[in-house]
């Protein structure tokens, strides 16, 4: 398949003028769009090590490279976490949580969810899913949780989602990156905040995007590498 067809596709399902001003997403250099595709590796990032699939392989990663690939290289990163049915769906479906709205009305980042559940049970879905998981403000384990926010990736590292959340009056906030200040702000407003990691609270919109190219008469597959924070000792 063309390379150019498989971007034509990609553009109608996952619009790029989604993606927020600052960030960068499309292709991350200049290539033949007539080549032939015959193999699509979805990655979250990629290292110059990885450049070395061949001729005829497609990279499609969540976070814009940081140098420029010789391999064809389309990122997909904040549309694909605004754009409904994308990663943060997939982070929803993770936790059995039914999505409801957008969380940051502005942008569309993140999702408000229903739980209905005790703490007890959501955190068993959650320790089932994830490791290294870090929780402030831990609520009781009888007590019922209703509504929470979701935010893929990077979500806990903003205070101002912290602010927004508690003033949705929203019970927790779910994502990764959380900070000491975070921490501390989520702990002054009583709102519980559950970091699952930022790599790992996105590995679940992989596999969503991988159902998505799969349409395509193209072999694809996610290549789930460990995230580099884990392998620094």
């Amino acid at each position: 398949m063309k390379l150019k067809d498989i971007v034509e596709f990609l553009n109608g399902k996952i619009p790029q003028k989604l993606a927020l001003s600052s960030d960068s997403v499309g292709f991350m250099g200049d290539y033949d769009l007539n080549q032939d595709i015959n193999s699509i590796k979805i990655m979250m990032d990629l290292y110059p090590d990885d450049d070395s699939f061949g001729e005829g392989t497609l990279i499609i990663t969540h976070h814009p490279p940081l140098f420029s690939p010789k391999t064809p290289t389309f990122t997909i990163h904040s549309n694909w976490d605004i754009i409904e049915g994308g990663a943060n769906e997939a982070l929803a479906d993770s936790l059995d949580l039914k999505v409801i709205e957008s969380f940051d009305k502005a942008t569309g980042i993140g999702r408000i969810c229903e739980v209905n559940k005790s703490f007890y049970e959501f955190k068993e879905i959650i320790l089932d899913n994830y490791n290294n998981v870090n929780i402030v403000n831990r609520p009781d384990d009888e007590k019922i949780i209703e509504k929470v926010g979701i935010i893929s990736g990077f979500g806990l590292k903003n205070p101002d989602y912290i602010r927004l959340a508690s003033d949705l009056n929203l019970e927790m906030l779910i994502s990764g990156d959380l900070t000491q200040e975070s921490a501390v702000l989520g702990h002054n407003l009583g709102l519980t905040l559950i970091d699952l990691g930022h790599h790992n609270s996105e590995v679940p919109g992989l596999y969503y995007l991988r159902n998505l190219v799969s349409k395509l008469d193209v072999d694809c597959e996610v290549i789930n590498r460990i995230p580099i924070e884990n392998m620094v000792k």
